[in-house]
């Protein structure tokens, strides 16, 4: 007897011209659609992907000119620098050039009975050269101001004293563009992944941070925010809204000793956003948790600011970090190959309410058990025979109290 067998044909899409393509039967196109790119809010860098535009009051960016600078990336910068020299040398070099054509030192070249401003200063390359050592301090010797040029020295004043500032503000901007705490960001670290596991009895969302250098941050500290667009009651649509996650704000193990890899956990309770998210539901859920971490760098005192994400493909759930640290002979080795590494645990796939529902009916059928041996003990006792009543009804209390120790002599055998 023939049976009929179903066996699945995979039809491979050939390699056609686009109009060609487009022509294909609907058998031959796959159903397969491509998976929505996930929008982050912060990149997994830490560097925020918000752009601000239509910003009117641009004065406000020359206002704080120091922090716009210090803000621009290095070959405007480095360009910047070199102009505001450049300029303030070829600025007071003209100066330099008009008081000595002014005066007419220019005409009286070589002339010993003449006394110029500036001696040897000639041409305008020349007075440039002057500004130069002026603003510079470096004062070679070969062209020296007279005193018989009072417009002169009082330009001299000028010069030092806008050079000065000048010095000041530029290098004062390169320095802190150098260091800048954000690069010692670089060397904080954060695990690729979340993890959702148990922990004590409990569901908990995990990720773990750590610190490359061996000089640690000081007063380190972490926090976390769950970014999810929401809509309330009212009717309003608010984009991006911002929730905290306690990461141990109330135990304190949200301040860091940051010395070894710390797996950061947040237990998920009735006051969690994820409180009623399950396995099946976050894999439908548009949501993106950031983790800032903040402390102050060692060596300067700066404070230092960590960021990183973790979007609804990057928490797994059932899984847990793999030990990194081990006991080497006198000292603690860590294996930053593991950083990144999970393993399957066994994790319920419910949310943490039903888990919570569900361990609260398994206790029922004990308390049921407890009350119904509890009114076989007090049906017995009332079939004695009592020799005193007028006696029982004094001890009532003392019966009860009695009651309820055997309800924890009860609970203490089972």
């Amino acid at each position: 007897m023939e049976q009929d067998v179903e066996s699945s044909v995979t039809i491979r899409r050939p390699k056609l011209p686009k109009q060609a393509r487009e022509d294909l039967p609907k058998q031959l196109v796959d159903n397969k659609q491509p998976k929505r790119k996930t929008q982050r809010y912060v990149r997994k860098d830490g560097k925020c992907n918000v752009h601000h535009g239509n910003v009117r009051e641009t004065y406000r960016y020359f206002t704080d000119i120091f922090t716009t600078l210090v803000d621009l990336k290095w070959r405007f910068n480095l360009f910047i620098f070199v102009l505001v020299y450049t300029v303030t040398w070829l600025f007071f070099g003209f100066m330099w050039w008009f008081i000595a054509y002014a005066r007419g030192d220019l005409e009286h070249i070589g002339d010993s009975k003449w006394t110029p401003c500036v001696n040897n200063l000639n041409d305008f390359v020349t007075a440039f050269l002057f500004s130069i050592e002026t603003e510079t301090t470096i004062g070679y010797g070969y062209r020296v101001i007279t005193d018989k040029c009072p417009e002169g020295i009082l330009l001299l004043l000028v010069q030092s004293v806008l050079g000065s500032i000048v010095n000041a503000f530029m290098v004062g901007c390169m320095f802190v563009k150098i260091s800048q705490p954000k690069k010692r960001a670089e060397t904080l670290v954060f695990s690729t992944s979340a993890v959702v596991s148990m922990r004590d009895g409990r569901l908990c969302l995990m990720f773990r941070v750590g610190d490359l250098r061996n000089s640690h941050i000081v007063e380190a500290s972490i926090r976390a925010k769950l970014i999810k667009s929401k809509q309330t009651k009212e009717g309003e649509f608010i984009p991006l809204n911002q929730t905290d996650i306690n990461v141990g704000y109330d135990t304190g193990d949200d301040r860091l000793f940051l010395v070894s890899p710390l797996i950061i956990c947040h237990e998920i309770d009735q006051h969690s956003p994820f409180w009623e998210v399950s396995k099946a539901t976050l894999e439908k859920e548009e949501l993106e948790i950031v983790v800032i971490l903040e402390g102050m760098v060692e060596a300067t005192g700066m404070t230092c600011q960590a960021r990183s994400s973790y979007v609804t493909s990057e928490i797994k759930w059932g899984y847990r970090f793999t030990p990194v640290l081990t006991l080497e002979d006198g000292f603690y080795e860590v294996d930053y190959n593991s950083f990144h590494d999970v393993y399957e645990t066994n994790t319920p796939a419910c949310s943490a309410r039903e888990l919570a529902e569900m361990t609260a009916r398994a206790r029922l059928p004990l308390s049921w058990s407890l009350a119904s041996k509890l009114n076989q003990h007090a049906a017995f006792d009332t079939a004695k025979p009592q020799p005193e009543t007028a006696v029982r009804g004094s001890h009532g209390n003392e019966d009860k109290t009695e009651r309820n120790g055997d309800i924890s002599n009860v609970e203490s055998k089972l």
